[in-house]
């Protein structure tokens, strides 16, 4: 499935000036070995189930309905998907896998957490991305570990935040005091 849908995107990249052109016009155009290449993809297509066609169809949709800024970034995305190693490939999409059947609120909080990830000056992303490197190296146990760690630093941090707060009270409560018997006369 995630091949026919790379390669919907790869014959949707092929296609020039959809428009202007007619799909026939356009692939005459092509060098001998781009059309063989497409050929080849089309019999591939055509071999898919039609439940997988017809989910290529509709993402290819989808894409031709997308303003062109957000789809030069899925077409961007998909250059830097296809150099990567099918190591790397094959990590990413795991990883999607994983990420499609989390519940929708937990895709929520991952795309802000995302964000901010990606929102961050190159210095301080290359440390969170290093540590979710290091994460994602580590044992189960290891990584209940270190949940149980942040949450003492957590709780450490909050019973310090309780403390200033009751001795900021005190002081207040002291110079009221004070305050009340400058009043009094001393």
């Amino acid at each position: 499935m995630k091949r026919a849908l790379l390669l919907a995107v790869a014959l949707i990249a092929a296609a020039p000036a959809r428009a202007q052109q007619s799909a026939e016009d356009r692939f005459r155009s092509l060098p001998p070995e781009k059309q063989a290449e497409l050929r080849q993809r089309f019999r591939e297509l055509q071999s898919l189930p039609p439940g997988e066609r017809a989910e290529l169809r509709r993402n290819l949709d989808r894409l031709d309905s997308m303003p062109q800024g957000e789809r030069d970034a899925v077409m961007d995305n998909y250059r830097r998907f296809q150099r990567m190693s099918p190591d790397e490939r094959q990590q990413i999409l795991r990883q999607w896998q994983e990420f499609r059947r989390l519940p929708p609120e937990k895709h929520a909080e991952l795309r802000r957490l995302l964000r901010g990830v990606m929102d961050a000056d190159p210095s301080e992303r290359k440390q969170l991305l290093q540590n979710m490197g290091r994460w994602e190296q580590m044992t189960p146990e290891q990584r209940e570990e270190m949940r149980q760690r942040f949450r003492d630093r957590r709780e450490q941090r909050r019973e310090e935040r309780q403390e200033r707060r009751e001795e900021q009270k005190e002081r207040r409560q002291e110079r009221r005091q004070e305050r009340r018997q400058e009043r009094r006369g001393g």
